[in-house]
C-alpha cells in the first residue's frame, strides 16, 4: 500500500525542522507516544535505530525505526518495523515563504501474517492516522 498525504505549516521552515528534528518534541505532538529508546548510534544518522513504544487504546505496540536517509529539509526517509508490519516514510519540506511550509509524506506499507487481512480491511485508517499526525504536528508547531 502506498500513499502521499501533505499539510501547510504557518511558520517558517527553519523553525519547522528545528521541532522535527527533535525527538523531545515528539510526545508532545504524537498521540499515543509513549517512549522513545534510542538503541545504537547518535539519533538522526543514517542506519541509526529507536525504539518508538505507542499506547493505542488498551495495548501497547513497539516498533523499531531506522533512518535511512537524514538530508534535511530536502529529505528524512526512515523504516518502521512492527510485529507483521513495515512502513518506509520519506518525508520533505518545501519553503513556500517566508513564513509557511509545506510537509509532505510518502508511506509505503508493507504486511505480512494476519496484517495482511487486517490491512485490506483498514487500509483508509491508516491514511486517516498519517493525516491526523500531520494536522497534530502542525497544530503543535503553530503554537509553540
Amino acid at each position: 500500500m502506498k500513499y502521499s498525504v501533505d499539510i501547510n505549516i504557518n511558520k517558517p521552515l527553519k523553525d519547522v525542522i528545528s521541532i522535527f528534528e527533535n525527538p523531545e518534541d515528539m510526545k508532545k505532538w504524537m498521540k499515543g507516544l509513549i517512549s522513545f529508546e534510542q538503541i545504537d548510534e547518535e539519533y538522526g544518522k543514517p542506519g541509526s535505530k529507536t525504539l518508538l513504544v505507542f499506547e493505542m487504546g488498551k495495548r501497547k505496540m513497539k516498533m523499531v525505526e531506522t533512518i535511512i536517509v537524514n538530508d534535511l529539509p530536502k529529505e528524512f526517509t526512515a523504516s518502521y518495523n512492527a510485529k507483521n508490519v513495515f512502513n518506509i516514510v520519506v518525508n520533505s519540506f518545501e519553503e513556500l515563504g517566508p513564513y509557511s511550509t509545506r510537509y509532505i509524506t510518502q508511506q509505503e506499507f508493507h504486511f505480512s501474517g494476519f496484517m495482511k487481512i487486517v490491512s485490506l480491511i483498514m487500509a483508509p485508517a491508516f491514511k486517516k492516522q498519517s493525516i491526523q499526525y500531520l494536522k497534530d504536528f502542525k497544530y503543535y508547531v503553530e503554537n509553540k
